[in-house]
This record gives C-alpha cells, structure tokens and sequence, in this order.
C-alpha cells in the first residue's frame, strides 16, 4: 500500500506536463430505437395483457388456492423490467 502512494509525493515527469491530465475523451451517442425491438416489445405487452385476462378469468370461475396476482404480479414486473432495461440503453 505504501509505494502506491509514494508516487503521489514524487514531481511528475515532464512528459506528462506535456500531454496534459486527459489522454483522451471518447463520446458515446445513444442507439436509435430499433422498430423491430419495440414491436416485439408490444406484441409482448400485448400477450402479458391477454395472460392476465385468462388468469383473473380462470381465477373467479374456477376455486383455486391462491390469488391472481400470485401469478400476475412476478409476470408484470419481469415485462416492466425488461422494457426499462431496453428503453434506458437506448
């Protein structure tokens, strides 16, 4: 741990007066939405919508042991999931 921060009491070498304190500065623009991505997105949404239909309807039809947002809930929150990690690295 010591000689790490013996560097710091050292004057630095010429050679980096010279080139500065930044080598280098790269900017990364964001992807463009992808259509293809974002219609899957919907047709997924779409098919989460339907699941849950079918569930709350097979749920007040038929006695089951367990509430509908046991089955609901984890698939809601997995699609709200995957769509914010898709949206926030565009």
């Amino acid at each position: 741990m010591l000689p790490t921060f013996s560097r710091f009491s050292d004057p630095p070498a010429p050679a980096d007066y010279e080139r500065g304190f930044v080598a280098e500065v790269q900017v990364i623009h964001p992807q463009p939405p992808n259509p293809r991505m974002q219609r899957f997105l919907l047709i997924c949404w779409a098919a989460i919508a339907i699941k849950h239909v079918a569930v709350i309807y097979a749920c007040r039809h038929w006695p089951v042991p367990f509430h509908q947002l046991w089955i609901n809930a984890p698939t809601f929150a997995l699609g709200l999931l995957a769509t914010w990690v898709y949206w926030r690295r565009t």
